[in-house]
């Protein structure tokens, strides 16, 4: 059977706050434990009205001091708002909280727009990208047993072996990942465009390392389950309703179904948002599972990394509950 896993961006809702948010993203890890996921990520994010996982270390503390098993994890830091010790020391901090069960996943990009990109003060004057895979051997490097004379040392962290994974939407993080050794996770659920070509990078150029010997692949996957067709799609267009908000650059938080998507954009807006979410199953049991059968046979991946933005909590709930009994049913 295929692992599957969940990604959640803590999404804050028309009427709700953060607070909510966050409450609502513990009980979906709880929930998500009981039902079989491998992993709950959250992700960085920063000036998003809709999305309440900024501080993504601090969240993941509060879901995984409210749960048992689940492995608890970041999808991810964007390592260029950060120096790798501050990331070491806080994942270091969860990991001996939480043994076992913290994980880190890093990404390239800032996951905001330039001026808050420029107010995180990382670096001023240079584009902190460029540094990026300096950066992430220097934290793996923290993780590690401390070397003799080593001056600068990750307390806690050191020794830890924590977990890392790399994060991406373009050929860069695929080859990086596969030079270090490390697991590989594509954003195909919202930028897909270089998915296969990032895939099949990847996996050929992988290079054994201590932590990984062959090479491992999860992928992004929206699914919005629900009991009709119908149904699924007016919870879906939720999402569509978040993209078209950037498209027009006017982000806000997650606003509630519609039942005519059609009515709320232009063609080229709407082109431009189906490319975006090409990777997206949606529909009732059968559909779905149908749906999830396509997907990894065309594609193979070694993990799915499920997620969804539904204005409803209760229906969230339900959506990732029947996304996981359309996964096993296809295990069997």
């Amino acid at each position: 059977m295929i692992p599957y896993s969940l990604l959640d961006l803590a999404p804050v809702a028309e009427g709700s706050d953060p607070g909510q948010a966050m409450r609502n993203s513990l009980d979906l890890a709880r929930h998500a434990e009981a039902l079989g996921y491998r992993r709950f990520w959250l992700a960085e994010h920063h000036n998003m009205p809709g999305i309440a996982s900024a501080a993504t270390a601090v969240l993941m503390g509060y879901v995984a001091g409210g749960t048992s098993t689940i492995l608890v994890g970041s999808g991810g830091v964007m390592l260029p708002n950060h120096a790798p010790l501050v990331v070491a020391e806080q994942f270091g901090t969860l990991a001996s909280l939480y043994p076992g069960r913290i994980e880190l996943g890093l990404g390239r990009a800032p996951g905001t727009d330039q001026a808050t990109a420029r107010a995180l003060r990382r670096h001023l004057g240079q584009d902190s990208a460029d540094s990026f895979p300096q950066d992430v051997e220097e934290l793996l490097a923290y993780f590690d047993e401390p070397r003799p004379g080593q001056r600068v040392r990750a307390v806690p962290g050191a020794g830890l072996k924590v977990p890392v994974w790399l994060l991406g939407s373009s050929l860069f993080s695929a080859q990086l990942a596969a030079a270090l050794g490390l697991p590989f996770a594509f954003a195909s659920h919202f930028a897909p465009g270089f998915m296969r070509q990032a895939v099949d990078l990847y996996r050929r150029t992988f290079r054994p390392s201590a932590e990984l010997a062959q090479p491992y692949v999860m992928l992004g996957l929206n699914v919005f389950a629900a009991d009709s067709d119908a149904e699924a799609r007016r919870l879906f267009s939720s999402l569509q309703q978040q993209f078209l908000a950037l498209v027009r650059g006017t982000p806000g938080r997650l606003r509630a179904p519609v039942d005519d998507i059609a009515s709320l954009w232009t063609e080229s807006e709407a082109d431009h948002i189906r490319r975006s979410l090409a990777c997206s199953v949606v529909g009732d049991a059968a559909g779905v599972r149908a749906g999830l059968q396509r997907f990894i046979e065309d594609l193979r991946p070694d993990e799915l990394m499920l997620t969804a933005q539904v204005f409803d909590h209760g229906a969230r709930r339900r959506s990732f509950e029947l996304a996981a009994q359309a996964l096993g049913e296809l295990a069997r």
